[in-house]
């Protein structure tokens, strides 16, 4: 369930003439019922609400005098969200003349033409006040409170997220929030302004048209509403054409190509904008490649697996960005361990519409082409998923038939496309041949045949030290492996790693040791193999120092990748 919270206007939206008719009150209990939180968003003071309204209980929170009051009607619980203006200026208001003017525990409010007199009152006592127009309501408040804030202290309270929210709303004062929600909807008798910014505009008036939206979410959860990709999407990169965006959700994507093709700097880069966008993302690290990226919190290590209890209790909060680190757990028990943490994830998911990215790196850990799920996770209810591999054949084929958008990086492109295809049993269009250069990509749009063979990808901001932990500890494919054979080749030690690589470069014999570092093997396995053009770079100076002795050629040389990667000499 994609939206899970319904935040309803009252005045002109709700009510009609500042009533709720039978048929609106039993489409807000249905929409109760079916599991979705409903938040009242009013300008309304709270006394003068419950006297025409008596059905309050429905919803979750009350957001009152538009924006200033937050009530719980369950335990009648109510805080305001900002100082109330001084009485001094209340009286002052009455002296010019304001009689029709009412106060309730922040906002105070009047009617048109009276709103000069206000704005005079305002300057004349030096506040920090603003003004509000609905229709022909005058409401006065502290500056930078209005609706779109008193619902996000809402939704915060509850632990939910704007991005899983509808908005609905018919005047000047329900802009802010309605544009703050996923989707805003307007009723037919909407301002035309508010109309033209609505995702969704009802052909029902007033109860009638919330009716019809929530007849929409009860039936289908506005699926059938589609968010095109524009300019303010989640940018990949750029084309000679311009900017390359999809939707911020309800994609599902593969990104696949060799290691060290630029696949974690393109991931990297869609993490930053997702999460600058305030969408929650559920990163499974396998091997421990993003236990340091910025903003996001890791839940376990090395030493152990990632409790579950922990993922729930930190995934509650919607602000924050999760890694569940994999490394701990065996190879053989990764795809039950995943099962496991699905569940749990699907669970919150019901809930609350989060985490709104579930991001799978090295995915045929953990979604192997044997993998036959007891229930349907991936087609469950996470909104979207973003799978990232070396080997898309070796990925389980009922997770690639759910992708619809395939991005590929690295060498041979339309070789991996097809690679995909066949997994996925998907006819692909025919892909140029050529290998794409570092920060470019072959982008394909399943879902609507489109293939754009060249996208300019847009970098990360943050440099990501990915695979220190792979390259430290783990085991390297065998095209990436070091080999120390030696002069006339009788040897063939393997470093899988660069723990085993310094144990092995310890011990090797001189020859052995000379042989290598006099061809430049070291510089160019970890510029070619690794992608590590610094540390290459750095031992190829050591390589090139004819005069250097050649046991503090072994030092330098262990001693530089021991400082670069964490894992212990």
């Amino acid at each position: 369930m994609r939206y899970v919270v319904l935040a309803c206007d009252y005045d002109g939206t709700l009510a009609t003439d500042g009533r709720v008719e039978g048929e609106t009150v039993r489409a807000l209990e249905r929409l109760a019922h079916s599991g979705r939180k409903l938040i009242l968003v009013t300008g309304r003071e709270l006394p003068d609400l419950e006297s025409v309204f008596s059905r309050l209980d429905l919803f979750e929170r009350v957001v009152a005098e538009n924006g200033a009051l937050l009530y719980n009607p369950a335990t009648r619980e109510k805080r305001t969200l900002a100082p109330r203006p001084p009485e001094r200026f209340m009286d002052d208001l009455r002296k010019r003349g304001i009689s029709n003017m009412s106060a309730g525990e922040v906002i105070v409010a009047t009617w048109r033409p009276h709103e000069r007199k206000v704005m005079e009152a305002i300057r004349d006592f030096g506040l920090e006040l603003q003004i509000i127009f609905n229709k022909d309501a005058v409401m006065i408040l502290p500056s930078g409170v209005n609706k779109m804030t008193g619902l996000g202290e809402a939704l915060q309270e509850l632990k939910l997220s704007r991005h899983n929210a509808v908005g609905i709303g018919d005047a000047e004062n329900d802009h802010a929030f309605l544009e703050s929600c996923e989707c805003s909807v307007a009723v037919a008798n909407a301002i035309p302004s508010l109309k033209e910014k609505a995702s969704l505009v009802t052909k029902g008036a007033r109860g009638a048209g919330v009716v019809e939206l929530i007849n929409k979410l009860v039936q289908n959860d506005l699926s059938d509403l589609h968010t095109a990709a524009d300019e303010n999407g989640l940018l990949l990169g750029k084309t000679d054409e311009g900017n390359v965006t999809f939707s911020y959700q309800g994609r599902n994507i593969l990104v696949c190509g060799q290691s060290g093709s630029g696949k974690s700097t393109l991931v990297t880069g869609l993490l930053e904008r997702i999460s600058a966008a305030e969408y929650q993302i559920c990163l499974i690290d396998p091997e421990g490649d993003y236990e340091n990226l910025p903003g996001f919190r890791t839940i376990g290590n090395e030493k152990h697996a990632p409790y579950v209890n922990e993922i729930v209790q930190v995934l509650e909060e919607p602000q924050t960005q999760v890694v569940i680190n994999l490394v701990a757990v065996s190879a053989a028990d990764r795809p039950d361990c995943f099962s496991s943490v699905m569940t749990t994830l699907q669970e919150l998911c019901v809930r609350t519409g989060r985490p709104h990215w579930l991001v799978i790196d090295e995915a045929h850990h953990v979604l192997p082409s044997e993998w036959a799920p007891a229930s349907s996770e991936l087609a469950g209810e996470l909104s979207s998923f973003m799978l990232i591999t070396v080997h898309p054949g070796h990925v389980s084929s009922l997770a690639l038939k759910k992708v619809d958008t395939v991005i590929v990086v690295g060498r041979e492109p339309a070789k991996t496309l097809a690679e995909f295809a066949m997994k996925a049993e998907k006819e692909v269009p025919r892909a140029p041949e050529r290998d794409l250069d570092r920060g470019e990509a072959l982008l394909w749009f399943r879902d609507g045949n489109r293939l754009l063979p060249v996208v300019k990808v847009e970098p990360s901001r943050t440099q990501h030290d990915r695979h220190k932990r792979k390259y430290a500890e783990g085991e390297l494919e065998p095209e990436r492996v070091f080999h120390f054979r030696g002069p006339e080749g009788k040897l063939d030690l393997r470093a899988q790693n660069l723990n085993l690589f310094v144990q092995l470069a310890k011990g090797v014999d001189t020859d052995t040791w000379m042989f290598h570092l006099k061809r430049g093997d070291y510089s160019n396995w970890l510029r070619h193999c690794l992608k590590d053009t610094e540390l290459a770079e750095e031992i190829e100076r050591i390589e090139q120092d004819q005069e250097l002795p050649e046991k503090e050629s072994r030092e330098r040389v262990t001693q530089a990748i021991s400082r670069k990667y964490t894992a212990p000499a």
